[in-house]
């Protein structure tokens, strides 16, 4: 149930992250560095068990 909710709840902050509006191209890297460093603790967690 929580790695269903994890999983979409990481989705969801995929799609806002991507530079698609004229504000957001100037953000860098920043905001798909951080759901890239969550996805990766999930996915330790996933592999762990702990999720």
């Amino acid at each position: 149930m929580i790695g269903t909710v994890l999983l979409i709840v990481l989705i969801l902050l995929i799609i806002g992250a991507a530079p698609a509006w004229p504000y957001s191209r100037n953000w860098g890297y920043g905001p798909s560095g951080v759901i890239g460093t969550l996805l990766v603790i999930v996915l330790i967690l996933a592999v762990l068990g702990r999720v």
